[in-house]
């Protein structure tokens, strides 16, 4: 009999469920539609595995509606709704991933990255950059409209019906399909989309989109596909307006699947970004933050420099530490290091105008410049300054007086080291 009519079966296996149950524990999230916890769901399924199982068997089981949980966008353009199932459908998820990732994971393409065991961003980044080092100096830059509220069910049953022949697991990944969404209280029915939210949902993707990846192969492109963000990596603006073109009818006719205009473009690579990065346009290629990744740093980061003005220097770097700790983990690709100086300089100047604007008054301030070294006569000019604090903090009046050894001492992650030399590129 062949070992795919069989995974139900291996589904429910101990090991497995129990290896699901540890990946489940190891994520967290927040609950589901029953309020029920991470924490939580061994003693319920010590209590009610039996009844679950059984259900399972009979085919009987009906996943519960996902919680409807809407986040900003990058950019702060429009919100994201992610759907969170409860842990007790994660759990399920996860042990049905764990017996399907093995058989289709292995037949995707190389120029797929995204939610694959042993691939990820960095990767992704370094293949667009060999491609654009080589010559393709134009990029077919596409985003899939609504890609996870748009996937149609029967498209994608059938793709994953190619490989997979138990009709039990089928049927259930069905259900988990067209299980509900609650809003305000309310279920509202599924009929396309796989939400985002669970253990499922980007193996489901993978295995819709790899439809697409095999029709690029075919035509002997060369691209990167991370999730729904593809590149096709092309060398004249002629070829790349032809390739926008043909995918746009091969994702809408085999698919049914939109690019969003807005988002997508034939455009020079130094010119669009992808996973976060952007390249040189000078040879040798080398990969740069983009600019709008660094606008989104600054976005993330003025909150809290805004609630640090009641709080200590050291409180609000304590804030920040993680932030830029990941930060420059994921871009630490980057070889040009000009947008990390300019993220440094800016955030030591906002943490000195923090302090300036601590120190109320201007005898305050006065009594802390002197204490600090700076000669009574300048701290009464800079004190009584009709300047805003974020004026004042660039003055190197300020820069001595809390000094970025301070800003250090104090636990502030630098971005890049100040004896690093810096490569400034177009």
């Amino acid at each position: 009999m062949d070992e795919t009519s069989e995974l139900f079966d291996k589904m429910l296996q101990r090991e497995n469920l129990l290896k699901a149950l540890g990946r489940v524990r190891q994520n967290g999230g927040a609950p589901g539609v029953d309020g029920m916890t991470v924490e939580e769901l061994g003693d319920y399924l010590r209590e009610h595995w039996p009844r679950i199982r059984e259900e399972l068997q009979k085919e009987t089981y009906q996943p519960a509606p996902v919680r409807k949980v809407e986040i900003p966008k990058p950019g702060g353009k429009g919100m994201r709704s992610l759907g969170i199932p409860t842990v007790l459908d994660r759990l399920l998820q996860q042990s049905l991933l764990q017996v399907l990732e093995p058989l289709f994971d292995p037949t995707f393409s190389e120029g797929s990255y995204g939610f694959r065991p042993g691939r990820g961003t960095h990767q992704a980044i370094e293949r667009a950059r060999a491609y654009v080092a080589q010559g393709r100096t134009w990029v077919v830059d596409f985003d899939l409209e609504k890609f996870f509220d748009r996937v149609n069910h029967d498209v994608l049953m059938a793709r994953v019906a190619r490989r997979v022949k138990d009709k039990r697991v089928l049927r259930l990944i069905r259900r988990f399909l067209e299980a509900g969404m609650m809003v305000q209280g309310l279920v509202e029915p599924r009929t396309e989309g796989t939400p985002q939210g669970g253990p499922l949902s980007p193996l489901l993707s993978n295995i819709l989109l790899d439809d697409l990846d095999k029709e690029l192969e075919r035509r002997g492109h060369q691209f990167v596909r991370y999730a729904d963000d593809c590149n096709v990596y092309v060398r004249s603006e002629a070829a790349g307006r032809r390739v926008m073109d043909s995918l746009e009818r091969f994702l809408r006719t085999r698919l049914r699947l939109r690019i969003n205009p807005e988002k997508s473009a034939v455009a020079r690579p130094w010119e669009r970004k992808f996973l976060g990065y952007t390249v040189t346009r000078l040879r040798p290629v080398k990969l740069k933050v983009s600019p709008a990744s660094v606008k989104r740093l600054k976005d993330k980061l003025r909150p809290i420099l805004r609630s640090g003005r009641g709080r200590t220097l050291g409180h609000t770097i304590g804030h920040l530490k993680p932030i830029l700790a990941g930060w420059r983990a994921y871009f630490g690709k980057a070889e040009v290091k000009s947008a990390f100086q300019e993220l440094d300089e800016w955030i030591r100047r906002k943490l000195r105008a923090v302090v300036w604007r601590q120190w109320k008054t201007p005898a305050i301030r006065v009594k802390q410049l002197e204490r600090r070294g700076i000669p009574r006569t300048e701290a009464k000019r800079a004190a009584y300054s009709a300047c805003g604090p974020w004026r004042m903090a660039r003055l190197g009046m300020l820069e001595r007086a809390i000094p970025t050894a301070e800003l250090r001492r104090s636990g502030l992650v630098m971005l890049v080291e100040q004896q690093t030399t810096l490569e400034f590129s177009t």
